[in-house]
């Protein structure tokens, strides 16, 4: 039996209305998400709203009972939209796979915004991912950089790691994914993150902060990163591909 999950993070309700960063996000990953997607950890569907308009199907999967309420209600009314109350490795159960059409070699993109950092085995969370793309199958991740900015915000909202440039090159090649961008996302909020999680060491996000952030300092910050790659920056941002035999080409 499917044991039940509770999201007790007060970061989303903090989070939620930064609509300048999630486009800026989005902007990213925005012209590989086509065909069938599926989402996993979708949350109360922040994201999933940027784009479920513009593909063919969505498969939203989130496992918290307590956001998963707010999931289903916001994409009522759109019959290819499905959120599911279910982990990754769920799908591999027969009614799962049955009713979403979740087979090996099902989906034609795979994406995953702020939730491989909670996943104690991401190496097997992207070997499930990587059999249900086909082949030329798109991976869109974006997940928090720098180890040594690891602090007190990450473990309130329970961050397993923050990755280096390093090490999420290599746990997606070692999956069998050929990657064609990883790069660092959002510089500047390296400061606000390292002042506030290190230095004060505070245990609440700021909603304010959040706000203010997303008016003033995301315009700055993706001026600057449209204008060239940055060396350093808060988050990863990396695409990569499941290869085709046939032409190795990226969705």
């Amino acid at each position: 039996m499917r044991k039940s999950v509770y999201y007790e993070g007060q970061d989303l309700e903090a989070l939620a209305n930064i609509p300048r960063y999630q486009n800026w996000i989005m902007s990213g990953f925005r012209r590989h998400l086509k065909g069938r997607v599926i989402e996993v950890g979708a949350g109360t569907g922040n994201i999933s709203a940027r784009y479920v308009s513009d593909v063919e199907e969505a498969v939203l999967l989130e496992p918290a009972q307590n956001l998963f309420d707010e999931l289903k209600r916001r994409f009522r009314g759109k019959p290819h939209v499905h959120p599911v109350l279910a982990l990754l490795e769920d799908l591999s159960e027969e009614r799962f796979a049955e009713k979403y059409g979740a087979n090996p070699g099902s989906f034609d993109v795979a994406l995953m915004v702020n939730v491989l950092e909670h996943i104690e085995d991401d190496a097997l969370t992207l070997s499930y991912l990587f059999d249900l793309l086909r082949p030329g199958g798109a991976l869109l991740l974006f997940v928090p950089a720098l180890p040594w900015l690891y602090g007190t915000l990450d473990v309130l909202v329970h961050h397993v790691r923050r990755y280096s440039l390093d090490e999420m090159a290599k746990l997606v090649s070692e999956r069998g994914f050929t990657i064609q961008k990883l790069c660092y996302f959002d510089w500047l909020g390296v400061i606000p993150w390292f002042i506030t999680g290190r230095i004060l060491r505070q245990r609440r996000f700021s909603e304010r902060g959040a706000k203010v952030y997303d008016r003033l300092g995301v315009p700055i910050a993706s001026f600057v990163e449209g204008l060239i790659e940055p060396p350093f920056g808060k988050n990863l941002m990396c695409i990569a591909h499941k290869p085709n035999p046939r032409s190795d080409a990226p969705l």
